[in-house]
């Protein structure tokens, strides 16, 4: 038996990459899994989509139900919980992983592509959660875990020596991602006592993945030590998917060093 055997899973941003990996994880471990991206057909020029996502889970053996929706819509984004349960059931574990990442200089990013990210990064976690915690309160249990970056800590300095293109172009979306892990941090103070975990999981510095490929490829070649498996990332979101919901909550946490701290063995590494 699997440690989701039963369990209803949804991950957003599911179409490749870190999605992808962490919606087969939870899927091999027997859960229910529904999937969203923007389409259900391949992106122009990177390579996955929901479809393939779909027939990866489906080999597993798993139950999977396929939706595509635009986050950054919040009408589009309110059928997303009401289709899971009528297809699979409540939903026990949310897997907030879609978002939007521009790589722009603060001082010229426009508001547009400013309101795109509040509103993929910060209002769809957020809405998709108040969605889901009604059930979870009636059942009493839930797993929420929100997909950070590091991009949220505070730059060191002055002096001040950002690193290249990722530093001194993460500023707004890492504040996206601030601003999630402080509500994550919240939420799980007020839903204690209704037994809901609530941790947000990051990379400690990139994963390569298509979408981090086409934003950070130079970046990733120049400092292959600090990318990591998205294995990694995959075994932490599901140990946070399955853990005591008493014990564990209401933390900021990095894939490498949470699995060192549960003692997991780390996968997809020589």
């Amino acid at each position: 038996m699997g440690t989701c055997d039963g369990r209803v899973a949804l991950v957003t941003g599911a179409s490749r990459g870190i999605g992808a990996a962490i919606a087969e994880r939870l899927a091999a471990e027997g859960a229910a899994v529904a999937i969203t991206a923007r389409t259900l057909d391949r992106h122009p020029t990177l390579p996955g989509s929901l479809t393939e996502t779909v027939a990866a889970l489906e080999a597993l053996g798993a139950k999977v139900l396929a939706i595509a929706a635009d986050l950054a819509d919040a009408d589009d984004r309110a059928r997303i919980v009401p289709e899971v349960e009528a297809s699979l059931g409540p939903v026990d574990i949310l897997v907030n992983n879609a978002a939007a990442a521009f790589y722009i200089p603060s001082t010229e990013m426009t508001l547009r592509r400013r309101r795109v990210l509040f509103e993929l990064n910060v209002h769809a976690p957020l809405d998709l959660i108040q969605q889901v915690v009604p059930g979870m309160r009636e059942r009493q249990q839930g797993w929420i875990v929100n997909v950070s970056s590091a991009t949220s800590k505070h730059p060191k300095g002055p002096p001040y020596h950002l690193g290249g293109k990722l530093g001194t172009t993460s500023t707004l979306y890492g504040s996206t991602k601030a601003a999630l892990e402080r509500i994550t941090a919240g939420l799980a103070a007020e839903l204690y006592d209704d037994g809901i975990a609530l941790n947000t999981i990051a990379p400690v510095a990139a994963v390569r993945t298509p979408g981090a490929e086409a934003h950070l490829g130079a970046f990733l070649d120049e400092r292959p030590e600090i990318v990591e498996p998205v294995e990694w990332l995959a075994d932490a979101t599901l140990a946070l998917a399955t853990c005591d919901p008493a014990a564990l909550t209401g933390r900021v946490l990095y894939s490498g060093p949470f699995l060192d701290e549960i003692g997991w063995e780390k996968r997809g590494r020589s």
